[in-house]
């Protein structure tokens, strides 16, 4: 292969976000023409049932002219979902074990109806009918 096609596959300039079993590369990479462009990969890691690994990766392409309404873009859907749900991050619902509200509720199959907790339709006694 020659130099200018090794060019091409090289990054300019690298970041990584490693973000739980994600991870983010940020490449700057040159077209033919040498002018730069941004490639954004998400790389996910599975485990196969044997114990061994691997992984999935996504990429986007982004070229400057594309650059200004990306930005403006990402920054409006992230200042929605801040000022929607806060900067707190509710992790434990993705975490294997998590249980919702209504399952702390049963207790080997059978539920527990407090004096507040609204009645559901099957929660009728004889002494209704």
């Amino acid at each position: 292969m020659s130099d200018k096609g090794m060019m091409e596959k090289e990054e300019i300039f690298s970041k990584v976000l490693r973000a739980g079993r994600r991870t983010y590369f940020f490449d700057v990479r040159a077209t033919r023409a040498d002018d730069y462009y941004l490639t954004i990969t998400e790389s996910k890691k599975f485990t196969n049932d044997d114990g061994s690994f691997y992984y999935k990766k996504h990429k986007i392409y982004l070229y400057k002219e594309d650059f200004d309404g990306f930005k403006e873009i990402l920054a409006e859907m992230t200042d929605y979902i801040v000022n929607e749900k806060g900067e707190e991050v509710i992790s434990e619902r993705h975490q294997k074990d998590f249980k919702k509200e209504y399952e702390d509720d049963e207790i080997d199959g059978a539920e527990t109806v407090s004096a507040d907790s609204p009645k559901k339709f099957t929660d009728v006694s004889f002494d209704d009918i």
